[in-house]
């Protein structure tokens, strides 16, 4: 590790090449606010049985191969998705909480 101690030029160019490195921060989460939905429905459809009940739903749209109402064909594939998505979302939001705990807590560096 590297310490400069109020070293003038040394510090400045320090600081210039620190902006291009990571910080130590940890992120085990997979999700923002805004990609939630979007990644959670293509890690969802991922699966065989959801695109199973996709389609099983948009051939129940056809008149010709209509078996159920069109309602209740979706209830089952909808009821799946809302389900691991409120699953999905607990995770990640206890990971955050996790994360932000170990992001601020104090550390001990020790010097050579």
């Amino acid at each position: 590790r590297i310490v400069f101690p109020n070293n003038g030029k040394q510090r400045r160019d320090w600081d210039q090449d620190a902006t291009f490195c990571s910080g130590n921060r940890i992120q085990t989460t997979k999700y923002t606010r805004f990609t939630f939905f979007p990644k959670n429905l293509f890690e969802q459809f991922h699966r065989l049985a959801n695109f199973y009940f996709l389609f099983l739903v948009v051939l129940n749209w056809f008149p010709q191969t209509e078996v159920f109402q069109r309602e209740i064909t979706m209830l089952p594939l909808i009821v799946v998705l809302l389900a691991s998505m409120i699953k999905d979302a607990i995770e990640d939001c206890r990971k955050y909480h996790f994360d932000e705990v170990i992001n601020s807590s104090k550390t001990r560096v020790y010097d050579k």
